[in-house]
């Protein structure tokens, strides 16, 4: 674990390369800092050695630079040299603490927007598996964990061991026998404390996990919002959210539990060492072995020498839990992109999701599609042990309209999917105009391709800013098209027009109004092969009276793949394509199809009783 730690860490020290000044400058005033804080013990012990020398005592060091000073002066300058010592302390850690918070919020930003990067461009396999909620707490939570680590804590412990350095140094150079005993037990110390921090980091891991959990079970909740008060689930839900919180209580306590007991032990044995310095000292000052000055200094070292101690246990707190962010945020960013173009140099190294033996063509960029579509061998499986397709093969001609028709889970969306590539087939490949599409850009596939799902997802925004999305059109031309498109009716019943805020996911338009806008924004992207999965599903019929003429023109002279369950929608299709279990079974016109006697007759008489969907 500790070697894959230090990977991570190393390849996740590249977004601090930007801030390398800060960090030095950090480092460097390190030293000075340390050095302010280990003359302050020695500069009281100077002062109690001098007024014991007016009193008459003979077996105190006063430093030679003093000796020839009047006893008077000499306090002052040492409480001189005292304060300006706290002053440059101060300043020199306010500049340490700007600049370690300034290097922690830009490391948080460049990790969290490459994160977010990285999801996006993650196939919906991943996607399906990985839970929203636990998604969303390894960019907030973890990464602000993490940033703690390169910032607070690994700087903090760095302060720590110089401060710890000096300290020591100055001891044994005063008085050799004290200092090497209170440095000999800081070893069985430093043992006890990286053991307890061992358990923390597991016990860490735990509450990340639960966590991600409850932060999942509340995103649920909050989307079922609905479905749980219809079908009153209130108590339920509850119920089961009360025991996500709890267990995530329990892995909180544990991590309290070690936490608390590095203090308090570190607490005690402070307390012992002081006791040991009073007595050692105090018996080698009453032998005369030793001046009060030199004891009343080593009482305050031996405090100070814990606190760095203390500090660094509570640093390591931190650093356990940031280690933990870094592990499961380098197991995201370690999470391999299943859908990627393939370059002519790295195209051997990328997974292999072509054809048996088969290697991705190389990267090609696309003139002008024609809006040819051919599946060959397709073989796809969300799951190894559940095939969705099988052998599906099929060819749409330029400017031909097909109808995917099917029961439910006969492959219809599976296809629409493969095809934009949210997915990867197993085996088989998929070509646009001749092309394999795993040898197209990404953008330049999707340019070419103009989806309506039949669930539509809008932005929170304005109306424009849906309609828009990646094409750069200024209001008046998006107004021009609005108009041809008939949606004047629909921007007139909004309050602002295209400059609506729409609340999230479209939440104050209706589903038919929803509809409207994701027909728009395709026509606006001009497309050479429309997806369709039932358009208007969520239309009044008066609603798609209007938008029928729109979409007559729409699917002019472009190649169209429809996925039905209107009769009236599937009898208008240049062929009709009949899936069951991922095989294609029938092909053909509605007539001939239906005279056939195959399952589409099947299908179509129940439709027609009112009795099934095709």
């Amino acid at each position: 674990m500790a070697g894959s730690d230090l990977q991570r860490i190393s390849r996740l020290g590249r977004y601090l390369g930007r801030d390398r000044r800060r960090l030095l400058l950090t480092l460097v005033l390190l030293i000075p800092v340390a050095l302010a804080g280990a003359i302050q013990p020695l500069l009281v012990g100077q002062a109690i050695s001098i007024l014991r020398t007016v009193s008459g005592a003979t077996n105190e060091a006063v430093a030679p630079i003093l000796q020839p000073l009047d006893s008077t002066l000499a306090l002052r300058l040492i409480i001189v040299a005292l304060l300006i010592s706290v002053l440059v302390r101060l300043a020199l850690q306010g500049v340490q603490s700007f600049n370690i918070q300034s290097v922690g919020q830009r490391l948080t930003a460049r990790i969290r927007r490459d994160l977010f990067a990285h999801a996006m461009d993650l196939s919906l396999r991943f996607h399906d598996r990985m839970p929203v909620g636990k998604l969303l707490t390894r960019l907030t939570s973890d990464v602000d964990a993490l940033a703690e680590v390169f910032g607070s804590g690994a700087v903090g412990v760095l302060g720590d061991l110089v401060t710890l350095t000096v300290i020591a140094v100055t001891m044994l150079l005063i008085e050799w026998r004290l200092g090497l005993l209170l440095l000999v037990s800081q070893v069985p110390v430093t043992l006890v404390v990286l053991w307890l921090q061992g358990r923390y980091r597991k016990a860490n891991y735990r509450v990340r996990e639960e966590l991600s959990q409850l932060n999942a079970d509340f995103q649920e909740n909050l989307q079922g919002l609905d479905v749980v008060q219809m079908f009153r689930r209130e108590a339920f839900n509850g119920a089961r959210f009360q025991r996500t919180g709890l267990a995530y209580r329990e892995a909180v306590n544990g991590t309290i539990l070690f936490d608390s007991s590095i203090s308090a032990f570190l607490e005690w044995v402070s307390l012992g060492a002081v006791a040991i310095v009073l007595a050692l000292g105090g018996w080698m000052v009453s032998s005369g072995a030793m001046g009060l000055g030199i004891l009343t200094t080593f009482i305050l070292y031996s405090q100070r020498l814990f606190d760095p101690l203390r500090q660094m246990a509570e640093r390591f707190t931190q650093i356990q839990g940031g280690l933990t962010a870094v592990e499961r945020i380098g197991e995201l960013l370690e999470e391999p992109l299943e859908i990627r173009d393939h370059t002519r140099a790295g195209s051997a190294n990328t997974q292999d999701s072509t054809a048996e033996g088969a290697s991705p063509a190389p990267l090609q960029v696309m003139p002008s599609s024609r809006g040819e579509v051919v599946f060959e061998g397709v073989h796809f499986a969300y799951r190894p042990d559940e095939p969705i397709l099988q052998d599906l093969s099929f060819r749409l001609a330029p400017g031909e309209h097909v109808a995917l028709v099917g029961p439910t889970g006969s492959g219809k969306t599976t296809v629409i999917r493969l095809l934009c590539r949210l997915y990867e087939p197993q085996q088989g490949r998929i070509l646009l105009d001749g092309r394999d599409i795993r040898s197209l850009s990404l953008p330049d596939l999707r340019r070419q391709l103009g989806v309506v799902l039949q669930d539509t997802f809008l932005f929170s925004g304005s109306v424009g800013d849906n309609l828009r999305l990646d094409r750069d059109i200024d209001d008046k031309q998006l107004k021009e098209v609005c108009r041809d498109l008939g949606l004047s009716t629909l921007l007139g019943r909004l309050p602002q027009g295209l400059d609506t805020e729409l609340r999230e996911r479209g939440g104050n338009l209706s589903s038919g109004e929803r509809q409207l806008l994701a027909v728009a924004r395709v026509a606006i992207r001009n497309p050479n092969v429309l997806v369709m999965d039932e358009a208007t599903a969520f239309m009044d019929p008066s609603t798609e009276a209007t938008l029928q003429r729109d979409l007559d023109r729409l699917l002019e002279r472009r190649t169209a793949v429809v996925i039905a369950h209107r009769l009236a929608t599937v009898e208008a299709a240049d062929r009709i394509l009949v899936l069951r279990r991922g095989r294609l079974i029938e092909q053909g016109t509605h007539l001939q199809l239906r005279a056939q006697g195959g399952l589409y007759a099947e299908l179509a008489e129940l439709q027609e009783r009112g009795l099934a969907r095709l």
